[in-house]
C-alpha cells in the first residue's frame, strides 16, 4: 500500500460515503438558513448569519476532507493471520515491565469510527515499529520524546469490522 493511500475496509468506506453524500445533500439548507439569517438586517451583529456561516465552513471543510480520502482509500480485507503486523491488524501487546495487556487496530483515525478499539496509524512510532512483526516477539521503538519503549506482542487478530 503506497503511503497516500489509507486502508479501509468496505464497511468503513461505505460509513464515510454516506456521511459524505448526506453533507452534499444538506448545503441547500444551510446556504437557505444563511439567507434567511442575512434577511434579519445589520450582519455586523447578527450572530445567528454568522454561526451559519461558520456551520457552512466547517461542512465544507469536511467535504473537502472526504471527497480527498475517498479519492485515495484502498478498499480491503485485513491481513489474514499469521502474515505479520500490517494496516488492518488487531494487536495485542504489553509493555515489557506491566502486566496490563493494550489491544488496538493499526490503520487510519477514519477507520475508528468503525470499531470501539483504540487506532495507531502506521506512521506513529509504535505502529511503525510493529510493522511484520508477529505474536511473540518483542519491539523496541523510540518515543516522540525520545524515551526507549519495549513491547511484548502476544497476539495478532485480523480485524472484523
Amino acid at each position: 500500500m503506497s503511503s497516500d493511500k489509507t486502508w479501509l475496509t468496505q464497511a468503513a468506506y461505505d460509513k464515510l460515503q454516506a456521511e459524505l453524500d448526506e453533507l452534499i445533500a444538506n448545503r441547500p439548507a444551510v446556504a437557505a438558513e444563511i439567507n434567511d439569517r442575512r434577511e434579519e438586517g445589520d450582519l455586523k451583529e447578527n450572530g445567528g448569519y454568522h454561526a451559519a456561516r461558520e456551520e457552512q465552513g466547517k461542512q465544507e471543510g469536511r467535504i473537502r476532507q472526504l471527497e480527498e480520502l475517498l479519492r485515495n482509500a484502498e478498499i480491503g480485507e485485513a491481513p489474514a493471520a499469521g502474515s505479520g503486523i500490517a494496516v488492518g491488524s488487531v494487536v495485542r501487546l504489553k509493555y515489557v515491565g506491566d502486566d496490563e495487556e493494550e489491544k488496538f487496530l493499526i490503520g487510519s483515525r477514519e477507520i475508528a469510527a468503525t470499531t470501539d478499539l483504540q487506532v495507531y496509524s502506521p506512521e506513529s512510532a509504535l505502529g511503525s515499529a510493529l510493522m511484520g512483526h508477529h505474536s511473540g516477539d518483542e519491539v523496541s521503538y523510540e518515543t516522540p520524546t525520545g524515551a526507549k519503549m519495549s513491547v511484548q506482542v502476544i497476539d495478532v487478530e485480523e480485524f472484523q469490522a
